[in-house]
């Protein structure tokens, strides 16, 4: 009887131990299961042995359009979704934009392809970088079409973009967008903006109007008048 209560006592103060880990377990378990997934144009890049073929072959026939698209349809459409993703990364960073532009294509017409806030970004940015605005344009309308929304820091990286590579114009198309954005407005991205203006004082104010209205008490520091002049004098000299 003794023997039969201390083993009845031992089975219960093992299972109030293990029962508090046993749950945070299955919490954890839960909480990583719930979690939202990283988007795949987050996530490191890393291409295989498959991907590293295409790269080099894609470069190789891009001059002779006929053996190209053979080949994209041939091996580029069997690549692995990873494979495929790291490939357009590699020729994003190279500054690749017409190769770029022949897989932007190809992804979207994959069956696993969801419109995604950062494939449109790392695709504009590329496209900002060489001064592409008619890519950048059909990107755009692609974009709109599939109704994907870009955050505010998202918008603000883009419009630098724009003004650093000298296309103004796009650049506040772009800004009239972000304008227009139903997120709320953050600072910061208006900050970014203004130090990529200070080539084009006349848009500078504008936008400079805009952030004070936005958030009153703070401050725009504007820099000294000639050096408006000197960046001006110094892109008629690059035109010249």
């Amino acid at each position: 009887m003794l023997r039969c209560s201390q083993n009845i006592l031992r089975i219960t103060l093992r299972t109030l131990i293990e029962s508090p880990a046993s749950e945070h377990r299955r919490y954890i378990a839960g909480s990583a299961a719930s979690r939202p997934s990283l988007s795949i144009w987050r996530r490191k890049k890393e291409m295989g042995k498959e991907g590293l073929m295409v790269a080099k072959e894609l470069k190789r026939l891009q001059s002779n359009p006929v053996r190209f698209d053979r080949f994209v349809k041939s091996h580029v459409s069997r690549l692995l979704k990873s494979d495929l993703v790291a490939v357009l990364a590699e020729f994003q960073r190279q500054d690749l934009v017409y190769l770029s532009m022949k897989l932007y294509d190809v992804v979207r017409k994959e069956i696993w392809y969801r419109p995604d806030m950062f494939f449109y970004r790392d695709m504009l940015m590329m496209l900002a970088r060489n001064t592409k605005v008619d890519e950048a344009k059909r990107v755009w309308e692609d974009l709109k079409r599939e109704e994907v929304h870009f955050d505010q820091h998202t918008f603000g990286d883009i419009v630098r973009a724009f003004l650093d590579s000298g296309l103004p114009t796009e650049a506040m198309d772009l800004y009239d967008e972000m304008r227009w954005s139903p997120d709320p407005p953050l600072s910061l991205p208006y900050r970014v903006i203004l130090k990529g203006l200070l080539p084009y004082p006349e848009l500078r104010e504008k936008v400079k109007a805009d952030f004070l209205e936005l958030f009153p008490g703070m401050i725009v520091y504007d820099p000294p008048e000639d050096l408006f002049e000197d960046q001006q004098w110094s892109r008629e000299s690059e035109d010249d």
